[in-house]
């Protein structure tokens, strides 16, 4: 089997053969057709992660068939073509993750490869309506989107959502659940061609976060305050997302590649009634519910550009680049 692990931090992931997978008892061993990248794979690359150990096969997103199991019960898995969640063990709390949470790809070997050993709980079939790659494109991304806007948020149709950083693959999940499930979308972008992109995905407009006035031109381009904002940037811009944000209105964050906000005014958020919520990836219930909304709205993934799996490195560097909109794919 090939597999394109990363042995050493800050240097190339390099294609190799390691040994086939096999699966235990629960698990299943998935021929992968695509993977996609996320952040996290670059940051692990970077040495910006946590507890990283190495050598890793890095990847958290995929799709495939279903090629062998490991007990007769799940034998009407094999041939099935599915989707991996990369949410593994996350407890018996919807809450919030438990103890034993990691994400696939670190340190459980991830979907840069050919095959994969998972458990069967971690399988969804595959929506009819994607090709692989598209359907490689959702796992991650899609979840945490998915969770963000309906569980923590509590998305209601007809609702004024904001979406920030619209191009990465969460935000632009985001901007689609949301126009599906009824919302008024807007988004922010440092592109006036990722904005004009975004409003073919459901978006009523946009604009871009650079402007020195660009939370006043949002004001008055969406005429009013937003009950429900997602961010995944955090830094300066933090604060201004709390005055677009209605009285009793919600600000869903899973990030904050622009670092902690410096001055963040608590006195507007409770005088206010405003709700801040963290999120992270998602439960079970969560990836059901993910997969049911893109079955049933036929919701397609935006896939920015495919990657051979030997050209792993060179997807990564073209995700440094921050030129993408959309998810970042692998044909393996």
């Amino acid at each position: 089997m090939h597999a394109a692990p990363l042995t050493a931090l800050k240097q190339p992931i390099v294609l190799q053969t390691v040994a086939d997978p096999v699966a235990a008892p629960g698990h299943a061993v998935v021929r992968l057709k695509a993977a996609a990248l996320n952040h996290r794979d670059l940051w692990i690359q970077q040495g910006l992660y946590a507890k990283i150990q190495l050598p890793v096969i890095l990847g958290s997103d995929g799709a495939g068939t279903v090629v062998s199991v490991g007990r007769d019960s799940d034998q009407a898995w094999v041939g099935q073509g599915v989707i991996i969640n990369p949410s593994l063990d996350w407890g018996g709390d919807p809450r919030a993750q438990g103890p034993h949470f990691r994400i696939l790809g670190l340190p459980d070997a991830g979907t840069f490869a050919e095959q994969i050993v998972i458990p069967v709980a971690n399988l969804a079939p595959k929506p009819a309506h994607l090709s692989w790659e598209q359907a490689a494109a959702l796992p991650l991304a899609g979840l945490t989107a998915w969770r963000a806007l309906f569980t923590r948020a509590q998305l209601k149709a007809g609702e004024r959502v904001l979406v920030t950083g619209a191009g990465g693959g969460a935000a632009l999940f985001a901007l689609q659940f949301a126009a599906a499930a009824g919302a008024t979308v807007f988004v922010t972008s440092g592109s006036a061609e990722k904005i004009s992109r975004a409003r073919t995905l459901g978006a009523q407009g946009g604009v871009n976060y650079r402007d020195a006035d660009w939370a006043d031109q949002l004001l008055k381009l969406a005429g009013g305050a937003f009950d429900v904002i997602i961010d995944s940037a955090g830094g300066e811009g933090f604060a201004k997302l709390i005055d677009l944000t209605k009285p009793g209105g919600r600000i869903v964050f899973f990030g904050a590649t622009a670092g902690n906000p410096p001055g963040l005014d608590v006195r507007k958020c409770f005088f206010r009634q405003i709700n801040l919520l963290g999120t992270t990836m998602g439960s079970p219930a969560d990836f059901a519910g993910m997969t049911a909304l893109v079955a049933a709205r036929k919701i397609v993934p935006v896939v920015d550009q495919v990657f051979p799996l030997a050209q792993a490195d060179a997807a990564l560097r073209h995700m440094e680049a921050s030129a993408q909109f959309g998810k970042i794919v692998l044909s393996c």
